[in-house]
């Protein structure tokens, strides 16, 4: 089928800033679909149907006239975070050509004179705003996309509460339009409580000496988690997440999952990492939905209940992590059966009776055993000695 649709990306100088062949377009279509202040930058003498998006947001209306030359309008380019993207998972190339503005990322970059490559570009558009919390590490340059006006006090609030307070903000209000303006201030002196609903932050993260946000890798300090005790202390972690081994878009189940240390680091390797953290314990949920907002990974999933029970019609893993509830009956089984064919199982006992568990399981159904034994020097009198932690049993099993 040949392009019925056109995307037109167009800024905030409306009608004046397209090109030729997007006007031509435009004046070709027989319907034009957007958001009404996008409309409202179409002359009178455009005759197609103009369609507003509908609430809740749905791009049904524009896929029902397939075939009819139909355009709609966007935001800058888009591709980037914006409705081509979600169009193009629904037509294929042939069907539908794009014809961008420049960006709102775009347009900040020149005013600010920063590369755009080297700024991580963040939306919140449709996303909790702890979401960024994973974006922010000191010396980095960070290109928000709000989700409205009241976002730039949201972050600012957040980054002063997670130490970086001296990070320079820098908002933009209509970029590109007759009413574009700006505002620069710490993130700790913003006195700004709404701003224009179209709106783009520019971050420079800054910090006080000695601190630095979470790192990158694997095994954060086990004093970045609120827990109870039931932690998987920071070196088992590591060796723990070397093993599960996450790659974009895969699912963690995080079986027992305590304070949610294993998932919230699964879900930080890549943005695109999905987990699932299971617990029972009332207290231990709350730990977790705390965990997960101020490491920045508030779409980690809770499912509150007892596992196996509370396994049932959640979406198959591509690992599944059990940190507790080895000598349940059926649980390994349980596991062993959803995890998707080359998944992995990665399991921890440190009891007698759960090490014996993963040494029966293993002999019916393969996979590799490693003691974990870590020891610690601490103050013996006037002098020092090692402290050994307990050993911990790591069963690992890749399913064929």
């Amino acid at each position: 089928m040949s392009n019925w649709l056109t995307v037109v990306g167009i800024g905030e100088d409306g009608w004046h800033g397209l090109g030729r062949e997007a006007r031509r377009a435009l004046f070709e279509a027989r319907s034009i679909h957007g958001g009404e202040r996008h409309l409202a930058f179409l002359p009178a003498r455009i005759a197609a149907r103009r369609v507003p998006w509908p609430s809740p947001f749905s791009v049904d209306a524009v896929l029902a006239e397939r075939g009819v030359q139909t355009c709609v309008l966007a935001s800058g380019d888009p591709m980037f975070f914006g409705v081509g993207a979600t169009l193009a998972r629904e037509l294929s190339a042939e069907e539908m050509r794009v014809m961008p503005a420049p960006s709102s990322l775009s347009l900040a970059a020149a005013r600010l004179g920063w590369p755009l490559q080297d700024a991580q570009c963040v939306s919140l558009v449709g996303r909790p705003v702890a979401s960024l919390l994973a974006h922010v590490f000191r010396g980095g340059r960070l290109l928000v996309l709000s989700a409205d006006g009241a976002t730039p006090a949201a972050v600012t609030q957040l980054l002063t509460l997670h130490g970086f307070g001296a990070s320079r903000v820098t908002v933009f209000e209509h970029l590109g339009g007759a009413n574009e303006r700006r505002f620069d201030e710490r993130a700790d002196d913003w006195r700004e409580p709404r701003v224009a609903a179209l709106n783009l932050m520019a971050i420079e993260c800054r910090t006080h000496a000695g601190h630095a946000g979470p790192s990158l890798t694997p095994g954060l300090a086990d004093d970045a988690y609120r827990h109870d005790g039931q932690l998987t202390k920071r070196d088992v972690r590591a060796v723990t997440l070397a093993r599960l081994a996450p790659q974009p878009g895969e699912l963690l189940w995080d079986v027992g999952a305590g304070c949610g240390s294993i998932g919230i680091e699964w879900m930080r390797a890549h943005p695109a990492c999905r987990a699932i953290a299971i617990e029972a314990n009332e207290g231990r949920q709350r730990l977790i939905e705390h965990n997960r907002d101020a490491l920045g990974v508030p779409a980690l999933q809770l499912v509150k209940g007892e596992a196996p029970g509370a396994l049932d019609g959640l979406s198959a893993p591509d690992a599944v992590f059990i940190g507790g509830g080895v000598t349940v009956p059926g649980l390994l089984d349980a596991c062993w059966a959803r995890v998707r064919q080359g998944g992995r199982l990665i399991v921890n006992a440190v009891t007698l009776q759960s090490e014996a568990a993963l040494v029966a399981w293993r002999a019916e159904h393969g996979g590799e055993l490693t003691r974990i034994g870590i020891a610690r020097a601490e103050p013996l009198g006037s002098f020092d000695t090692w402290r050994q932690a307990l050993p911990i049993t790591l069963l690992h099993a890749k399913k064929p």
